[in-house]
Parts: C-alpha cells; structure tokens; sequence
C-alpha cells in the first residue's frame, strides 16, 4: 500500500495536490482528525485490495491536535506503515498575494494580518517540513507544472531532489527581477538587434539562435554557466533550499538572454531538478511601439 501524507503551509496547494492524487487512483481524505489517522490506515490495509493508493491531508486546521503528529508518525512507523510525507511550500509574499486574490481568510489570522498568521504557521509546521520526504515550493508554478512535479513524484517515481528551478530571461531596461537568486549578464554577446532582418525575432527564433550561438563566446559562456550551475544546485538542496530563480539578463530581454535562457533550461531539464523556463521582457518592446 502507498501512503502519502500531504501538509503545509496553507495557500500552498494541498487541495491540488489531492486532485492531481485521486486523479492518479488515490483515496483521498482531506484534513483527516490526527487521531484517527493510523485507525483509517489499519481499516484500509484490511481492504488493500480497495485501498492501493491512499493520502492524506492534514494541516494548521487541526489546531492543538497538530502538536501530537509526531507521536503518530512514530506510532505508524512502529506498526511498519511504510508512508512519504509531501510537504508543500511557498514563500510569504506569493501566500499573501494568493490569500487577497481568493479573498479567503487564513486558518490563523482571526482578527489578525494574513502575514502575521503565515509567519506563525510556518513556525508551527516547520518540524514537519523537518520530517518531510519531499518539499515542493509552488511559488513559481503554474498548475500543469505542479501537476507535472506531482506525476514525477508519484507516478513516474522519478528522483527528486526538492529543487524547482526558474531560468527566467529579463531585459535590464525594465529592472532586474526582484525574485532572482542569481543574476547573469549577457549584454557582452553580440546583439542581433541592430541587424534589420533580426530585429522584429525573438530568441525563440533559430534565425536569433544560430546568431547568437554563431560566436564562440556564446558556446564557451553556456558550458561555463552550465558546469557552475550543476555544481551549485545540490548545494543549495543540501543547504535547504526549495526554489531557485536564475535569472538571465540582455538590454531589452528579447533576444540574447532569450536565447542563452532556453539553451541552460534544456540542460537543466536532462536532470533531476524540475526546472522552466520563463521569458518576463520577451513582447515588452512590441507593447510600447502599438
């Protein structure tokens, strides 16, 4: 039998993660009492047949009862319930923003602000992040790439190393992303902008790409940033970290750090990292001339 427990932080998606899970044939029960947790599980394995696949959620919503689930976690460890705990994550400022744009109240802000509330639950819950097997942070993903993290996980049983990476392009005229972990500078390549024919593409374009890659310092620069960037990313997963923005900067983000963004996210996606690719400038200059 498959046992999943799914927490975390609220907003972070655990009803998502239930759907994408009951879609994948699991029984699923939302925001089960922490007390009943082993009894549901010994009922289920008395029905194995019927229950291959079970998860469960619990959360900050169970109140006082949230402090005893280390003593059933060892208590289903002693009785061998072999189980994986999902915990869900994201940063504070993509919480809050999610809470006003559902105009939901969270679970611990009562009369309170939202951001106090998630500066206490994170405090709360964060021996069960201790605990968990895998830790995804969905602050950078969209629903098909959650769903795609999850299949990885659970379907595909893929190794996952609870880092989700962003190769973000940007053009430095419009100011450097305020989320990015690593910034790069690629305004030292030659620019196709100035070449008539080049001006209207973009770097998903193979006119711009065989450009831009037509000079060697473009070959040498993606198999250096290649070689430090898998150099660092088991670092920073052994450091604890859970999403990493690289971000990839030319003068307007159309065409070079386009380009040079989408050649290191397909390198990056041949690892075990989940990893897209985002381009924030690519239209921006084609906006300000209508």
């Amino acid at each position: 039998m498959n046992i999943v427990i799914v927490t975390g932080m609220s907003g972070a998606g655990k009803s998502t993660a239930l759907n994408i899970l009951e879609d994948e044939g699991y029984y699923c029960v939302d925001n089960i009492p922490i007390a009943l947790m082993t009894t549901f599980i010994s009922l289920a394995k008395g029905q194995e047949k019927s229950y291959r696949n079970i998860a469960m959620s619990i959360d900050i919503r169970s109140g006082a009862a949230i402090d005893d689930i280390d003593e059933v976690l060892n208590e289903m460890s002693d009785k061998h319930f072999s189980y994986k705990i999902l915990y869900l994550d994201a940063s504070d400022e993509v919480l809050v923003k999610r809470y006003k744009e559902t105009r939901r109240t969270h679970p611990l802000a009562k009369d309170d602000r939202v951001d106090k509330a998630i500066e206490i639950e994170r405090s709360k819950l964060e021996f069960l992040r201790n605990r968990a097997d895998y830790i995804v942070d969905t602050s950078q993903m969209l629903t098909r790439e959650f769903k795609q993290e999850m299949e990885k996980i659970f379907v595909e049983k893929s190794e996952y190393s609870n880092l989700f990476v962003t190769v973000l392009s940007f053009g430095f005229k419009y100011g450097i992303p305020v989320d990015a972990d690593l910034v790069f500078d690629v305004r030292f390549l030659p620019n196709p902008y100035y070449i008539e024919e080049l001006k209207p593409l973009t770097g998903n374009d193979k006119a711009i790409r065989d450009y831009v890659f037509g000079f060697e310092a473009s070959d040498i620069f993606i198999e250096k940033l290649e070689d430090m960037i898998k150099f660092l990313l088991p670092n920073y997963v052994e450091e604890g970290k859970n999403s990493l923005v690289i971000a990839i900067g030319c003068t307007g983000g159309k065409h070079r750090s386009v380009t040079i963004a989408n050649a290191l996210a397909g390198k990056l996606k041949s690892t075990e990292y989940g990893c897209k690719v985002e381009h924030r400038d690519i239209d921006k200059d084609t906006h300000r001339k209508k």
